[in-house]
């Protein structure tokens, strides 16, 4: 067997493996891409009128959020931006999570949704885990990539013209051609096309699933030096949980990032409930977009600054991962990116289908070959007989 049969088996039957799940998790990506743009148009609960005031305090964002809830428990909210709600994510009993969005200048409610019901969470789940469990799930679909880089590979190796002379030809779709022609050019020249972008897709997916990819881009980023900073673990110390008093130490803390990012437009608050949690508090610098941002920990008893991590001081490896989900949905570039990111999504769910019509085409062709060598054969012994 020769060096292109084997590329080609392994790049055929790889594709049968992995085809299905590379066609939903593709068509699914393509959906995700433009999910702020849509649910914004649709739903006014995500923008607010602007008010020249400040954000109220986390601490009465949060009872406001908490009314209603019953023994309901609230650790991690946003502030998305002078003219968008406030988010607050509330865990209740026996009902499970709740998303509550209010008005960051009154406080007031404007909207209570169950996450599990949203269409582009649906969509979401149904990328990372298939719906399956969500570690059987996201294997699924980490594997199932890791072929599809594995294709995307050895396509190439398949496709890529031998002489020079071929190569204006193999780069363009016959239009005008049979339809089985078309199909042809759709699955390899738009293949070839996309196969950068979707590499860099893949990757960034991959970081999502394994955290050994996370660790790898983290490492390949920044050559190998280490950042021991970057990797420490903080504690609050809860001795000092006596020593609180005043104003709740989470508007304390809020107050502050907001003062050593005063340019920031959006900003996440993560309070760890356990006795030694910290508060995490991300400073974006721009609305919905997550690779530029300051980040603060800070003692969650006494309102103590921990640790401090401005974006132009953070290692190249730690940007590449903090840019992850910007490149992932080809938003790190604006609109331009997006569409960048929707079209390859949608030649990549193309593959597995114009892949399998070539398959298809080949072993018919193949049949039909060998049934006109039969009735050659046995023509020609009656001709001898």
């Amino acid at each position: 067997m020769t060096f292109k049969k084997i590329i080609l088996f392994c790049h055929r039957w790889l594709g049968f493996i992995s085809g299905l799940v590379v066609f939903i998790v593709s068509v699914t990506g393509c959906l995700f891409c433009f999910q702020d743009e849509i649910q914004d148009a649709f739903c006014g609960y995500r923008k607010v009128e602007v008010q020249h005031k400040p954000f109220l305090d986390p601490s009465v964002l949060k009872a406001e959020a908490l009314k209603g809830h019953k023994g309901g428990t609230a650790t991690y909210m946003y502030y998305y931006g002078v003219d968008r709600p406030a988010g607050i994510l509330v865990n209740v009993p026996k009902n499970g999570m709740l998303y509550v969005y209010l008005n960051p200048y009154t406080g007031k409610v404007t909207h209570i949704e169950n996450p599990a019901k949203n269409f582009f969470i649906v969509v979401e789940f149904i990328h990372l885990y298939l719906l399956l469990p969500p570690k059987i799930g996201s294997l699924v679909v980490g594997i199932s990539v890791i072929i599809f880089m594995v294709i995307m590979i050895t396509g190439l190796i398949l496709w890529w013209p031998k002489r020079k002379s071929d190569r204006k030809r193999s780069f363009n779709i016959k239009w005008n051609g049979r339809w089985r022609r078309v199909n042809y050019d759709l699955h390899n020249v738009l293949g070839f096309y996309a196969t950068s972008i979707a590499l860099i897709l893949s990757i960034t997916g991959l970081s999502m699933v394994f955290e050994s990819v996370r660790e790898g881009i983290y490492t390949t980023a920044n050559l190998g030096r280490s950042y021991p900073s970057e990797k420490e673990v903080l504690k609050s110390d809860s001795l000092l949980k006596s020593k609180v008093n005043g104003k709740p130490v989470i508007d304390q803390v809020f107050a502050m990032a907001q003062a050593r990012s005063p340019k920031a437009e959006m900003f996440s608050i993560n309070e760890d409930a356990s006795a030694a949690g910290t508060i995490g508090i991300n400073a974006y610098a721009q609305t919905l977009h997550y690779y530029k941002s300051d980040e603060f920990i800070f003692e969650k008893y006494t309102g103590k600054l921990l640790k401090q991590t401005p974006h132009d001081k953070k290692s190249p490896g730690m940007k590449m991962n903090n840019m992850n989900y910007d490149l992932h949905v080809g938003q790190i570039g604006g609109l331009t990116t997006k569409i960048i990111a929707f079209l390859v999504s949608l030649i990549c769910a193309s593959l597995p289908i114009t892949g399998f019509i070539i398959w298809l085409g080949k072993r018919k062709k193949s049949k039909s070959k060998k049934v006109k060598e039969v009735v050659h054969r046995r023509v020609h012994k009656q001709h001898l007989a």
